[in-house]
């Protein structure tokens, strides 16, 4: 049998964010000294996607890049991202196309105070449907958020036919994660996770075939201080010691279900 050297894939971070442009190089040697092969590189604006892509340029066998429109948007103050964010947006998804290895990072937030009103979430909606639309036209996973709002993202994206999906930092119910499980998408967990109890029944009841890995760096680290890629073997040995497996067999399978699902940036 071919022994394959399984390294770490993060499924979804900010590389791009600001927070790494003072020592990118720096975090990028340890995220590389960590094992990790592949970085799924999300976007939250349209600001942000020429950099996500200059970076892919930058770090080719590295950084997969994914655009997306995230439901909140912190032009002007946090506020809902609205149907005429769209418009500088779509274009680029198009132009680069080829580049990508997924639609994201995109969903709803429900959170009382992110979305306060129904003009709010109809708003997030429209622009949740209208990516997810995209993916499936250029037959792109998308990596999803679904904060406070994890039932309907879910069967959102059931209607509009969507098969291959990240649900990233899932928080949602148990019958929720099942729904999903069953729809065949996919749920990463965070360093964050390790931080309480809270979530091991979610990782508990999702099969490990199902499970990827992610850091969301530079947020949802182990504590407060800025998160980085290289903290991936956090979230691994967490979900192992969780399911009561070794983190070879973690990191071995979370890795093949990244490159199934992200079938672009497995090489």
């Amino acid at each position: 049998p071919v022994v394959m050297d399984y390294g770490f894939v993060d499924c979804h971070c900010h590389i791009s964010a600001p927070e790494f442009q003072q020592d990118l190089p720096d975090v990028i040697h340890r995220t590389r000294q960590a094992g990790v092969k592949t970085l799924v590189a999300v976007t939250e604006e349209v600001e942000e996607f020429s950099r996500v892509l200059r970076l892919q340029e930058r770090y080719p066998d590295l950084v997969a890049p994914c655009l997306g429109l995230h439901p909140l948007q912190a032009a002007g103050g946090q506020r809902s991202v609205r149907p005429q964010d769209l418009e500088e947006a779509l274009p680029l998804f198009y132009s680069h196309r080829e580049r990508l290895v997924a639609i994201g990072e995109i969903g709803l937030d429900f959170t009382p105070w992110c979305a306060p009103t129904q003009q709010d979430r109809d708003d997030q909606m429209k622009v949740f449907i209208r990516q997810l639309d995209v993916a499936m036209e250029m037959d792109l996973p998308v990596n999803v958020h679904s904060r406070s709002a994890a039932k309907v993202t879910i069967d959102t994206m059931r209607r509009r036919g969507i098969s291959r999906a990240l649900l990233h930092n899932f928080s949602g119910k148990p019958a929720a994660a099942m729904e999903a499980v069953e729809a065949g998408f996919f749920f990463s967990f965070p360093p964050a996770v390790c931080r309480n109890q809270q979530r091991d029944r979610l990782i508990q009841r999702i099969p490990l075939d199902h499970i990827c890995l992610e850091t969301d760096a530079p947020a949802l680290g182990l504590h407060r201080n800025r998160n980085e890629p290289a903290n991936i073997a956090l979230s691994c040995s967490y979900i192992a010691k969780v399911k009561g497996q070794t983190p070879e067999t973690v990191r071995e399978v979370t890795t093949q279900n990244a490159y199934r699902l992200f079938s672009r940036a497995s090489r």
